[in-house]
């Protein structure tokens, strides 16, 4: 197998797909970048012209995107089984929530911490409806647990425990018992706190 290179920053959503990749237990290369300097070079644009991580690279094949890199490692590693497989109901649910985490759960919540609302009346045009629809929604999929797609642990609990958390650190995500108790689950999980600690640890490094 081609070898596994991930390119991240300890201060971006390259932190998903870091616990992602620690759940696949793969090897894999990181290529640490700085925003503003090698975030934006030549080398790098030619993989992501947008200049932003994560990025993950597999031999001729570039994936950017989290929700879309966690998804490619889900089907890359199937004896994981971080995705139901082809064919489950379950699979429906899967992708449900995976991208929905990844487009009307964070459009909502980029907008509440930017003070952007929707204006009256024009919830049908925005994506997300309005802030509490989407906040809703995910808290009732979560309402039954422990996980997204019920007893599996899936990559779209990587996704959607990462957004959930970071917008409850940050406050643009409201602290409810659902999301307080899933995300406690979650971060319980060894993967995550090797994750954790490999992009606390650089960061701390990083200073010096």
């Amino acid at each position: 197998m081609n070898e596994l290179e991930f390119y991240t920053n300890p201060q971006s959503r390259g932190r998903i797909v870091h616990w992602m990749l620690e759940e696949t237990g793969a090897d894999y290369k990181t290529a640490w970048l700085d925003f503003g300097s090698t975030m934006k070079d030549s080398a790098y644009l030619a993989l992501n012209p947008m200049g932003k991580v994560p990025a993950l690279r597999h031999g001729n094949v570039v994936v950017t995107e989290a929700a879309a890199i966690c998804a490619y490692l889900a089907d890359l590693f199937p004896e994981k089984m971080l995705a139901p497989p082809a064919g489950e109901p379950t699979r429906g649910t899967y992708y449900r929530w995976l991208f929905f985490a990844a487009g009307p759960l964070e459009a909502a919540a980029t907008a509440r911490s930017l003070g952007w609302q929707v204006p009256p009346g024009k919830s049908k045009f925005v994506g997300f409806g309005s802030y509490d629809d989407a906040i809703n929604a995910v808290e009732k999929a979560l309402a039954d647990g422990p996980y997204v797609c019920g007893e599996q642990f899936t990559a779209a609990d990587v996704y959607v425990g990462s957004s959930l958390g970071w917008g409850m650190m940050s406050g643009s995500i409201d602290k409810r018992p659902v999301f307080e108790a899933y995300v406690g689950r979650l971060y319980a999980r060894p993967a995550w706190q090797r994750a954790n600690a490999i992009n606390n640890d650089f960061l701390k490094s990083s200073k010096h």
